[in-house]
């Protein structure tokens, strides 16, 4: 008897996503039935049959918009994402973004108070 309450624990499965995106716009997802107390390394290693998912080891792994390590262990429901890296510095874009459309046309400059300084 001993052995079927053994057999049930390591039958306990919980159900996780796989996102990821190799290109801009084109997002994969893929769910998994995983043995509980799998690791993030582990969950990759079980969906390894697809080719594009030997690409994901080399991105920065996380669940729910946090970074997290291969080691970390998975729990139902979670939505793994492989991040990949960025090309552009976010900050260096937003400038870029702000010297093209011009600091009178949109944002916070919109609708400026005549007489105030800009950027106010």
């Amino acid at each position: 008897m001993a052995e079927n309450s053994n057999q049930q624990v390591t039958e306990r499965k919980v159900q996780v996503s796989l996102c990821w995106s190799l290109t801009a716009r084109h997002v994969h997802e893929l769910s998994l039935q995983v043995p509980e107390g799998s690791t993030l390394a582990d969950v990759l290693s079980l969906a390894a049959e697809l080719e594009t998912l030997n690409l994901l080891k080399l991105q920065t792994p996380g669940i729910w918009g946090r970074k997290v390590p291969w080691t970390h262990v998975v729990q139902e429901g979670d939505r793994i994402e492989f991040y990949r890296p960025l090309q552009v510095d976010p900050k260096v874009a937003r400038r870029q973004r702000f010297k093209r459309q011009g600091k009178g046309r949109t944002g916070l400059f919109a609708n400026r108070k005549s007489g105030s300084a800009a950027g106010y």
